[in-house]
């Protein structure tokens, strides 16, 4: 579920014209009835103005100081006890939270004006009133506070979701696009031609990898996670590939627990870093690459030995962007593109099954 702060909700401007709106209806209900039930007339038109306009400036000023504690006490109970859990808790305690507040801020209004101009009436009287006639007032603007927060949440949840999934379809076809790469397919195709009339049984092998390659690649461009257990098959056919290429230059070593093949990562993320180590390292019989993948703590750790390619061209880091990008819709944690003792690191979160993915928030 996606969430505001409150400083977002109610900056300044927006919440002083929550508050004016609020004032102007309460002293419209209050003024119509003291004239109706005759307890204060109003003369014309002009003195309902004049007075309403007087005091809904005292009651807006009255609401900045009812209303910014009681947005404290919504910010915290949204963290202790959302309304998407203890609902009757909730209630029970922001009531009483409410009236509480209520209660202090009336008990200083009251005494301070007891201080400056002392009442003709009963004190404490005029201080049970009081806090009557503030608790129902500040009831009034927590509601309202409570269904101004709802209202922008809802509007900011659909208007992110909406873009959300607009960025996610663009990623998913740049994703695509670059995994259907030509340069792949023309020295896959090659290698194929080659084994074909060298060795058919390998052939056939090479074949069968291929189609695991693609049917992969479709089956999982839509799913926003995979198993890591499911992304380490599709290394393996990937890899297998390649191999057939580079031969013995080549070399995988996977050293990766049991127990992490459940972790979830976005789908493809191990073939963009391969694939830039490929494309970005020599690799002959006389500098052969090896590639490593282990697992540190919530890491998975892929790397290799940095053997630059003179002709690799400049890398626009485009894949990584986009991964960087599918991470940041489902993880708190991004990952990390290093060089460390001469050796290219890529450090790529796991996500744990019941951790809560950001497209869900």
């Amino acid at each position: 579920m996606f969430t505001i702060s409150i400083n977002r909700l109610f900056p300044f401007p927006k919440l002083l014209k929550l508050l004016v709106l609020l004032s102007v209806v309460v002293q419209c209900v209050i003024i119509s009835y003291n004239h109706f039930s005759g307890y204060y007339h109003i003369a014309n038109l002009s003195e309902f103005i004049n007075r309403l306009v007087f005091s809904s400036v005292l009651s807006t000023v009255a609401a900045f100081l009812i209303a910014y504690p009681d947005l404290f006490v919504i910010r915290f109970l949204n963290k202790q006890f959302p309304w998407s859990g203890r609902v009757v808790a909730r209630l029970l305690i922001q009531l009483s939270m409410t009236a509480l507040l209520a209660i202090l801020i009336s008990t200083f209004i009251t005494l301070l004006s007891q201080f400056i101009d002392p009442y003709t009436e009963n004190l404490a009287s005029v201080l049970v009133i009081n806090a009557m006639i503030v608790s129902v007032i500040n009831l009034l603007v927590m509601i309202s506070l409570e269904a101004w927060i709802f209202y922008n949440e809802s509007r900011y949840t659909r208007k992110m979701a909406e873009e959300l999934e607009k960025e996610l379809g663009q990623i998913r076809f740049e994703v695509l696009k670059s995994q259907i790469n030509p340069h792949f397919l023309f020295n896959s195709l090659n290698v194929l031609s080659g084994l074909v009339s060298k060795d058919t049984e390998k052939a056939q092998q090479f074949i069968d990898e291929f189609s695991m390659v693609y049917r992969y690649v479709l089956e999982t461009i839509e799913k926003q996670v995979v198993t890591l257990g499911d992304e380490l098959g599709f290394v393996h056919s990937y890899m297998f590939l390649q191999q057939i290429r580079y031969g013995k230059s080549l070399e995988l070593e996977i050293n990766v627990p049991a127990e992490k093949l459940t972790s979830l990562m976005p789908p493809l993320s191990l073939q963009l870093v391969l694939e830039n180590a490929i494309k970005h390292n020599e690799i002959s019989e006389l500098k052969p690459l090896t590639i490593g993948i282990l697992v540190e703590k919530e890491m998975l750790i892929v790397r290799n030995i940095v053997q630059p390619k003179f002709s690799s061209g400049v890398s626009t880091r485009m894949g990584q962007k986009n991964l960087m990008k599918r991470y940041e819709l489902l993880h708190d944690i991004l990952p990390e593109f290093l060089v460390e003792n001469k050796f290219y690191v890529a450090k790529l979160p796991l996500i744990n099954d019941d951790e809560p993915k950001r497209t869900n928030h």
